[in-house]
């Protein structure tokens, strides 16, 4: 470019300074998004942290049945074999079920665990409990499929 003109060089400048602007624009926000990337996922991180803490600290719930509601429980025995009743001394079902309870509808086929969605559904005065698997079996119940533990 030594025999270019003036206006030559010239505009050949502002093209360099264009070129270094844009460069600089781009850097800048390559700086922009990588701070603010940083903030969030610190934000986020710092958010988990607390989450985890605040669910560990927490007791964890227990339901006692109240030593008057005993008198009201129905003492009726139940229809099906094998079944027996909550106001049976063995199976204090209504306080949060014992270990090896499994709970059925006296209109359904299936036979849940205490605490899976489907058996809460149940009305309370459609339970009827088992102690064993065999028992709910021996009745005619089979396993519900959409409760995990059975």
């Amino acid at each position: 470019m030594e025999n270019a003109t003036p206006g030559a060089r010239e505009e050949e400048l502002n093209l360099d300074d264009l070129i270094k602007e844009e460069a600089r624009k781009k850097t800048r926000k390559i700086a922009y998004f990588s701070i603010i990337s940083i903030v969030l996922i610190g934000t986020a991180s710092f958010g988990l942290g607390r989450l985890t803490k605040v669910v560990g600290e927490r007791e964890p719930i227990r339901i006692e049945l109240p030593p008057n509601l005993e008198a009201k429980l129905p003492s009726e025995t139940p229809a099906v074999l094998g079944a027996t009743s909550p106001a049976s001394a063995n199976l204090p079902a209504q306080a949060g079920a014992t270990e090896g309870a499994y709970v059925a509808s006296k209109s359904g086929t299936k036979y849940h665990l205490p605490w899976c969605g489907s058996a809460k559904s149940i009305k309370e005065e459609n339970k009827i409990w088992f102690d064993t698997k065999e028992a709910a079996e021996a009745a005619g119940y089979t396993p519900a499929s959409n409760c995990k533990g059975i």
